[in-house]
Parts: structure tokens; sequence; C-alpha cells
């Protein structure tokens, strides 16, 4: 299925290039031009700026300079290290930036034909579920001393980071829209993904090395899939943003994750015992400052770790468990509100959601509260992450606003291993039948919680029967004596259980499980019925596979199933 794609404000890139490319000249944006509204909405200009097309600033102006990579960028005078984070974890996967630059080829100048050049070019931004086509002129904001303003490419005759970021900024309002803005946010708007933030101020972080052993493969696993990593430094109260640390790390500053390695380090030289060493190797998109503690470049750990691994510590995410549980990491997004800031209105709202098991048989509305598998914190954050893992059945997802009455538009998106179907509730009550003018209303509503069966006691081998005086172990021993009698006393019991809930025409039925000890169904139904005279019946089967094996030489298998049936019946 393609993608979806839609034109920002109606621009489409191919028609305006073939426009100006016939009339021979370059474009000029209206809907973002050269101009301070297109910069800021609270400051002023600084003295000097001026706007000027890349063949102003260079000679040899090219969109790529031997390609793309991590190393191209610096952030210039504006306050979003985070979006330059991200362009910089943007620019190792070729795969996701070929989606954010369209084109980069028919893209780039063309020496030998700058007739084609209209000075126009594109990008894709992910928004609300669907690819926003932007369009900008290449005029760009330079300072008195003619270098680049904002963001810039470390070879000068590069612009793919300059236009990338015009494109951005015009897509969210102004460049100064841009300041103090989150990672996580640049992300998904750069791939359309998810993004789960992973507190590392846990206290059991630093008291159990299970847990850091934990987090650790969680980020190995998730950058061997190739997602896109960043972490930042919160200041702690009293402590100022951007202040360097003694470590060289800056606080508030995001970085990217470039590498996750565990490597082989000697505990003692005089035992050759050998520890691991778990390293996680970030890169600072503004070069300004750097690690200094130990494993920084040029200190004397790095002579303990040979030649082999050292060319492999440049390894380049998902996260999938699948046991007995389904892991399903759950995303409410709610609509950007960066671009109404130069109106004084780009609050977002403080939203959340909580994860009900429900009956097995529901698609109707919740009405009240049944059982809570999963809650999230409320946050004014533009999406809202939990990871949780599910026992089977079925789960209802009520996205919710902190403030009662506050509304606004969301989007919902599950992540998990197997393949899941979102639906809608909407209405109260389940669809009539197509025979509903014959039939009555439903007048009574029941919910059965089927939760354990106990007394089960099943003999496993020859000779092996049960003293217990139920009538269920009662009946086992009886099939399992006859089957004793009638053939070769070889054989061996392997038995299973499921229930059968019936109401009216419906018919419920848990999975099959394994008749040891007291199986727990924990099954939920609900029931819409016409006739509340009309028994609900409740039938708990047992299969016996009994392997009968013979005494030829050449051991042949059989089997017998044996299904017995227990039914129960309540009004």
């Amino acid at each position: 299925m393609p993608e979806r794609v839609v034109s920002f404000q109606g621009q489409s890139f191919h028609k305006l290039r073939r426009s100006y490319q016939r009339r021979g000249a370059l474009f000029k944006d209206p809907l973002f031009p050269a101009s301070a509204q297109s910069l800021f909405f609270k400051r002023e200009p600084p003295p000097g700026l001026s706007w000027r097309r890349p063949r102003e600033i260079c000679k040899d102006p090219r969109l790529f300079v031997d390609g793309i990579s991590t190393r191209d960028l610096h952030q210039g005078s504006l306050g979003n290290c985070w979006m330059v984070a991200a362009i910089s974890c943007l620019a190792s996967e070729p795969s996701l930036w070929k989606k954010v630059i369209p084109d980069h080829v028919d893209q780039e100048w063309n020496p030998k034909r700058l007739d084609l050049y209209a000075g126009i070019f594109h990008f894709r931004f992910w928004r609300f579920g669907r690819w926003v086509d932007v369009v900008v002129d290449d005029r760009l904001p330079v300072s008195a001393d003619g270098a680049l303003l904002f963001c810039r490419s470390a070879t000068p005759r590069e612009f793919w980071s300059a236009l990338l970021e015009k494109a951005y900024a015009k897509l969210n309002g102004c460049y100064e829209a841009l300041e103090g803005g989150n990672t996580a946010e640049a992300l998904i708007d750069f791939t359309g993904g998810v993004s789960e933030p992973l507190s590392l101020d846990r206290e059991a972080l630093s008291l159990h090395s299970d847990q850091r052993r934990a987090l650790f493969q969680t980020l190995a696993k998730a950058h061997e899939r190739k997602a896109l990593i960043t972490c930042f430094i919160r200041p702690a109260e009293g402590e100022l943003v951007e202040s360097v640390m003694e470590c060289g790390l800056v606080r508030g500053h995001a970085y990217g994750i470039t590498a996750v390695k565990k490597v082989l380090v000697p505990e003692r030289p005089c035992t050759g015992r050998m520890s691991r060493l778990l390293m996680v190797r970030m890169r600072n998109p503004w070069g300004t400052t750097d690690w200094t503690g130990a494993w920084s470049h040029g200190s004397q750990q790095w002579q303990q770790i040979t030649h082999t691994d050292k060319e492999k510590l440049g390894l380049p995410f998902l996260f999938e468990v699948r046991v007995k549980e389904e892991e399903v990491l759950i995303c409410l997004q709610q609509e950007d509100r960066r671009m109404r800031r130069k109106n004084g209105d780009g609050e977002n709202l403080p939203i959340g959601f909580e994860v009900l098991k429900v009956e097995v048989n529901r698609w109707s509305r919740v009405q009240s509260v049944v059982e809570q598998a999963a809650s999230s914190v409320y946050m004014d954050s533009r999406s809202v992450t939990v990871r949780a893992c599910f026992s089977p059945g079925r789960y209802v997802i009520l996205p919710t606003t902190f403030l009662p009455g506050a509304t606004g538009r969301f989007l919902l998106r599950l992540f998990s291993h197997s393949r899941m179907q979102l639906h809608e509730l909407t209405e109260d009550l389940p669809a009539p039948s197509v025979f509903h003018c014959c039939l009555p209303q439903p007048s009574v509503v029941t919910t059965v919680h089927l939760r354990r069966v106990t007394g089960l006691s099943v003999p496993r081998q020859k000779g092996h029967f049960n003293k217990s005086n139920t009538f269920l172990t009662f009946c086992l021993n009886f099939y399992c004596l006859c089957l004793f009698i009638l053939f070769p006393p070889l054989f061996l019991v392997v038995p299973d259980v499921y229930a059968v809930v019936r109401c009216e025409n419906d018919t419920i039925r848990t999975r099959v499980f394994k008749a040891e000890g007291n199986p727990e169904f924990n099954l939920r139904t609900i029931f819409y019925r016409r006739y509340s005279n009309v028994h609900i019946s409740i039938e708990v089967c047992l299969i016996l596979i009994a392997l009968h094996v013979t005494r030829a030489r050449t051991h042949k298998e059989s089997l017998c199933y044996i299904i017995l049936s227990w039914a129960l019946s309540n009004s």
C-alpha cells in the first residue's frame, strides 16, 4: 500500500519547478518569504542579517558533497540542538533520510545544465498519519560576516542540512518555533515511527546490575534493528542548561547514539581473566566539547581492547519479546501545536490513556471499569508511550485528556510482534441482527468471569490411579482403567482441558490448557440476553490422548482421543 503524501499549503513541487524553469526565473516562496516574519515572532533579527541564495554564498554549491554523513552538521545560533541531533541520527540510515529528502539525485545542482535550476527544493515530514511535502526556495538567512545564521554543514558548499532546516521551520511556522523542542518529536517527524522514552535516573539502575544489563540489551536490540536513538542530560534543580560537566558532556543538549557494543577487557593482567564491558557511543552534533572521562578519545583504557574489537565498535532498533504473553508498544499522539506559537497558542494538552481487559466477545463501548491492564501518566508532550505485556484476551484503550472538557485530535498506534487490528467502539449496544424486527430487544446484560477449574487430577502412566474422591477424578480413573484393560498395558495419558460458555445462540470457548493443577481460564464474556429465563451453561471439557505402544519389534504408535465434558448451568 503506497504511503500517502500531501502537499503542504497546496504547493506542488513539480508544478512549481516546471513553471519557473519555463520562465527562466528563480522561485521565491510567497508563503515563507525572506523576511523577519519567517525568522522570529518574539525577538528582532540580528543587525546585518541578509538572505542569500547558495550561489551567492559560494561558487560551486551542492546539495551533497561526498554523500551524507552524521558529521556534516553544525547547529548555528538557534537553540534547536534537539532537531540537529535528530537530523544527525537520520543521516546514519539511508533508507530513512531518502524519505525525508525525496528525489535527492534529481534535486542536486547540475553544473552542465544551470538553465534547469529554479531555486526550489522539497522535503517530506511525517505528520499525524501522513507524509507532508514541504516546498522551499533556496534563500537562506546569513549573518553580517557572510556565514549561514542557523544549521550548516561542515563543508561550506554543502546545503542539504540548511535547506532541510528551512523546510522544517516552514512546517512549524518560523525558525524561532524550533527553539526548545524534543528530539523524540523530531525523530517521529523524520521517520513516521514511534518514540519510546527510557529514564536513566531510576534508583534501580544504580543499585541493581541486572537492571543495567536489561537496559543495555534493550538498546543493543534496538540499535541492531537500525532504530534511531538519542539521549540528553536533564539539568537538576539549580543547574544551568548548556553548562559543561567535568566529564565534558553538556547539560540539556541532545546526543545521538552511534554504537552499542559489548567488549572484553582484562580483569587482572596477571590472571588472564576477561570481563565484559557494556559500552554506548554518543555523538555531539555541534562538536564543541568532547567526553573527557574513562574511554574518551586517547585514554589508556583503549589499550585493553584488541584491534579486532576496536574495528567492530561501529555497529549500527525495535523492541519485540514474544513468550506466552504479547509485548505491545502503545503510542498516543496529539496534533502538533508548535506552529501556533506565533499566535501565543502553542501549548500541548496533557494527555494519557488506560488499557482495560474486557470480555472476549465485547463489540460495544465500556460502561464500567472491569480490570485495568496498563495505564500511562498524563503528559503535555506530543506523544505518550507505554510498553506492556498482555495475556491473551481482548482489551480496550481509553485515550483521555487530563482536563475535563478539553478536546483535540489524536492518533493512536500499536506496535506488536503479531498482527493486531484496532476497531473503534462507537455503539453502546451490539448492532441488531438481520432479524431484529422479529426478535425482542435485549433486556438483560450478563457478564460471566470463568476464573479456574479445581480438582483435576489425571493419571500419567501405567498402574498409577488417583485416590481423590471428586467426581471428575472418578470418571478419569474409570476411563483410564478401561484403556488399561482393553489395550496392552503400555500407554500414556496426555490430558488437555478447555471450557465452553453458552447463552442463547452465543457460544464462547476458551483456549486449551494442560489439565494439571488448577488451570487458569480467566475468561470474561458478556451476553445481551433477550430471554432472561434461558439458562447460561458452562461446560468443562477434558481431552484424553491415550498413546498406545505395541510390543512389536518395530514400534507403532496409535492415538486414542476421548473427550469428557461436565456441564454446569446457571440462570
